[in-house]
């Protein structure tokens, strides 16, 4: 670990990933939208930072198993809750091609009681320079515990940190658009670096174009925001200044399932160590891309580490 490394959290739910291999045949791994970010970018920053992420799982040999993971990859396991009552949840990965549908059992979730005590919830944040959160973090939570999370990121923001906000809608997790909607202008007013997906967007808010969405979240106070659009070209707005960059054409896709969580571990890399956001978009679409040539939501080690060098 360096001497002043910094730390950088993510606040959310991992679940057991059932991933197609070849066939019938799955693979069993972990994976969640924040869980991806926050594990990508802990393999890319290395021991110039912290990764904690913030969550709850249970008692379960399963659950152990994703906790020595962690650990073994290089996470702080010190943020993880456990739970004697509930466990992990399950999802399973359905391709067509290389586009993915998802299976989910995921209701009695632990996770979703993660936000249920202020004081563990503070203690897993406190000291913080960067906290990721996504739409489906706040979705699983119950209307209590988003109330407890807001107050937890306002005072981590109150004390220097920077708060990123993939929104990530998934119709399913809410009781209705409005719920989603009011929730996600709640968040935006915690928020500094956001980061949605443009269909996300046009599903939720009606977007005509990703520059509709920068408009949108810049006129609500972000003053940070990367459009992630698939293969079509990245929209920001940072520092004043509005552009694009063109995402790099890919040979092979493989599986489409986490390049958006990848890309975010690139970017937030990148802007943590002070790299120019410009440079941070290059980073995440790299990271995003090599995700897409590989089954499951995540690389593997040696891979993601592989990808450190370009942050030197």
């Amino acid at each position: 670990m360096s001497e002043n490394p910094k730390k950088m959290v993510a606040i959310g739910e991992a679940m057991l990933e059932l991933a197609p291999v070849e066939g019938r045949t799955f693979r069993l791994g972990y994976a969640g939208d924040t869980f991806n970010t926050l594990w990508h970018a802990a393999q890319l920053l290395g021991s110039r930072a912290r990764a904690g992420f913030v969550t709850r799982i249970g008692e379960d040999k399963l659950s152990g198993r994703f906790l020595a993971e962690m650990e073994a990859d290089g996470l702080d396991i010190s943020t993880v809750q456990r739970d004697a009552e509930r466990e992990m949840g399950l999802y399973m990965i359905e391709l067509e091609g290389a586009e993915r549908s998802f299976h989910y059992w995921r209701q009695l979730s632990a996770a979703r009681r993660l936000a249920d005590d202020p004081d563990t919830l503070g203690r897993a944040l406190s000291g913080a320079d960067l906290a990721h959160v996504s739409g489906i973090t706040l979705a699983i939570l119950s209307p209590e515990a988003r109330e407890t999370l807001f107050d937890a990121i306002a005072k981590l923001r109150s004390e220097g940190a920077r708060i990123s906000f993939d929104p990530n809608y998934r119709p399913r997790l809410w009781q209705s658009p409005e719920e989603a909607r009011d929730t996600c202008l709640r968040m935006l007013d915690h928020t500094d670096i956001a980061l949605p997906s443009f269909d996300d967007e046009a599903a939720l808010w009606g977007d005509a174009t990703p520059e509709q969405t920068l408009e949108r979240l810049s006129g609500q106070g972000v003053a940070e925001i990367a459009v992630k659009d698939g293969a079509q070209p990245v929209w920001y707005h940072a520092e004043g200044h509005t552009g694009r960059r063109d995402t790099p054409v890919l040979t092979e896709l493989r599986d489409t399932t986490g390049a958006g969580d990848a890309f975010n571990a690139g970017y937030l890399a990148a802007r943590l160590l002070g790299h120019p956001v410009e440079q941070a978009i290059g980073m995440g679409q790299t990271v995003g891309g090599a995700v897409l040539g590989e089954p499951g939501a995540r690389l593997g080690k040696d891979a993601a580490r592989a990808l450190a060098a370009s942050l030197e």
